[in-house]
């Protein structure tokens, strides 16, 4: 299935994931696959998985956070062909560890994927970073954005700075301000690197999906997710299916005028939550 002409070759963060596995399936129809996830077994699971559909996938054991093995990555990508896209969906949800854990794996991985790919991605290159609902949802004070900079100067103090902040947050509540913070840094430097991505004829775009119907999703549902789900404009969850179709859209030649930008993918809550506090305001 894969266009020989072409000779294209797509990489996919947390390939192992609902959203992941799915965006695979759509970019592999003209391209080979580089599958990258942290969860080895569940990678075996999926490239099978992916390969009795006819998909060519090359598997590979890839932390995000680890600047060695994000090079390895992108390495085995272009021993296969040209890079014409990553699809970034590696991440973690609140559930799944402490603030610096969340932290680390949305922002600094992040951070380091689209690093390496502004360095060896060619003119013609795209990336989606896969952001969130929940950073639509922080005000505009409580995004501690005065600390985004120090990313592209110094990793580790960056990190120290957006820790510290989250720390005089109450321990319960912890964890989920990382993780907005961290899904609003990834719109902050899909936005802010832009013009520098564009330097290099490449484009630079994220997703912020509402509750979408995947593990990691429902693992937030006990959290609320499922309350405004079911209070919302769409009453129903997003399906791994739609964001895939979206985020293969965006790094598709189709979408060649679309960077430096965030598509909100929340079924309206967002709309919704702004349109009820003005008729409450109102009121």
């Amino acid at each position: 299935m894969v266009d020989a002409e072409a000779n294209r070759v797509a990489i996919v963060t947390g390939g192992a994931g609902g959203m992941g596995v799915a965006t695979a399936a759509i970019l592999g129809r003209e391209q080979t696959v580089v599958l990258a996830d942290v969860r080895a077994e569940r990678l075996e699971s999926a490239v099978a998985g992916l390969t009795e559909r006819g998909i060519t996938v090359v598997p590979v054991t890839c932390d995000v956070t680890d600047v060695a093995a994000v090079e390895r990555l992108f390495e085995t990508a272009a021993g296969l062909g040209e890079l014409g896209a990553v699809v970034h969906t590696a991440g973690v949800s609140p559930s799944m560890g402490d603030a610096a854990f969340v932290l680390r794996v949305n922002a600094l991985g992040t951070l380091l994927v689209g690093e390496t790919f502004h360095r060896v991605a060619g003119a013609g290159a795209a990336i989606v970073n896969v952001a969130s609902m929940a950073a639509h949802m922080l005000p505009p004070e409580a995004v501690p954005a005065q600390h985004f900079p120090v990313a592209l100067q110094d990793s580790a103090a960056f990190l120290a700075e957006l820790e510290a902040v989250c720390g005089v947050v109450p321990e319960e509540a912890r964890s989920g301000y990382a993780y907005a913070v961290g899904k609003s840094f990834v719109r902050w430097y899909t936005a802010s690197q832009a013009e520098r991505f564009n330097s290099r004829g490449q484009r630079i775009v994220s997703v912020s999906p509402g509750s979408i119907d995947t593990e990691m999703g429902r693992l937030e549902a006990e959290a609320g997710a499922g309350a405004m789900v079911a209070d919302f404009a769409v009453p129903r969850w997003g399906t791994a299916e739609e964001m895939a179709e979206l985020l293969a859209f965006c790094v598709s030649a189709k979408a060649g005028y679309l960077t430096g930008t965030d598509i909100l993918s929340d079924g309206g809550v967002i709309a919704s939550m702004h349109e009820r506090a003005r008729v409450a305001a109102e009121g």
